[in-house]
């Protein structure tokens, strides 16, 4: 009998990379797709997956409280329990799916050393925590890796990655840019990308909420909110005349595959650019990245954080 692969995922993006994990042969022939319960976000992406026409031997599983007793694939490398169960089991081949800005700081600590521990940025661990990244670093470097990514990584990194020990497979959603349309995009010309930028306490609300008031002045816009946005300013949002808010809660990859040509998707820095030229480039649509304002920026966001995600969606 064949042995079954299960992927673990927390986020909506985890979950469509871990199916194009599959489609790419990373997890063999066998895989079940469990999403962590109580998300609906990660409800919404499990419906729209299952209309679409899943590669074959993949399983997309009810969502469940808890992680397999074995994962072979996890989109967050910096969660604790992840990390627990990596040196708590013996996963076999490890692979690790896209999760947004967290996948890039994960391949510079990679590639910073083994002793690096794997926290998240801006994280105040204790010295336990601390300790546990440092294991989860070492283990990976001693087991077989690899970070599946459709994101830009310069050179000089995925080369210290790949001597770390680390394979880094590339990938241009290659399973859902096969699959029929299911739906037609919105009606507006222009699209704009929710940001957790405000939520995050990095960029000023009102500076963003001023910008979005004076571009629906200009034009009707399609808003689609980030999954961690406020929804207090969501509210505020859908108020603001010119705007109409979707509350998809999927993935704006899967969300804005119908967009036609002459319409164009606006973001503030975000992986999602990367993704979406990816995906709608070849269908004539244009996604710009928004460039922050210095003045926009709170005391938090530090300097190198924001060349950081200028440099990511730039």
């Amino acid at each position: 009998m064949v042995e079954q692969a299960s992927a673990w995922v927390e986020s909506p993006l985890q979950m469509l990379c871990a199916v194009e994990a599959h489609h790419a042969g990373l997890l063999g022939p066998r895989t079940v797709v469990v999403p962590r319960s109580g998300l609906r976000p990660l409800k919404a992406t499990h419906r729209e997956l299952r209309s679409l026409g899943l590669p074959d031997g993949l399983e997309l599983a009810e969502p469940r409280d808890r992680m397999p007793r074995r994962v072979q694939a996890v989109g967050d490398a910096f969660s604790g329990k992840v990390q627990l169960r990596w040196l708590t089991s013996r996963p076999g081949r490890i692979v690790i799916v896209d999760d947004g800005l967290a996948t890039l700081r994960l391949l510079e600590l990679l590639a910073a050393g083994p002793y690096r521990p794997l926290l998240r940025a801006r994280a105040q661990p204790t010295r336990l925590r601390t300790a546990l990244g440092v294991a989860a670093s070492l283990r990976l470097r001693l087991s077989d890796v690899s970070i599946f990514t459709a994101l830009p990584v310069d050179q000089t990194l995925e080369e210290a990655v790949r001597r770390a020990g680390i394979d880094l497979v590339r990938h241009q959603f290659a399973w859902l840019r096969a699959q029929p349309l299911s739906a037609e995009g919105p009606a507006e010309r222009t699209v704009v990308l929710g940001t957790s930028l405000v939520r995050n306490g990095l960029v000023h609300r009102d500076h963003y909420l001023r910008w979005l008031t004076d571009l629906a002045a200009r034009e009707p816009l399609a808003y689609y909110p980030h999954r961690r946005e406020d929804p207090v300013d969501v509210a505020l949002i859908r108020e603001r005349p010119g705007i109409t808010v979707h509350d998809a809660g999927v993935p704006a990859e899967l969300t804005l595959r119908g967009l036609d040509a002459g319409q164009r998707v606006l973001s503030l820095p975000s992986t999602a650019i990367t993704s979406l030229r990816v995906l709608l480039s070849p269908r004539g649509v244009a996604v710009e990245p928004v460039e922050v304002p210095d003045d926009w920026w709170t005391s938090r966001a530090a300097p190198a954080l924001r060349s950081h995600l200028t440099g990511v969606s730039g």
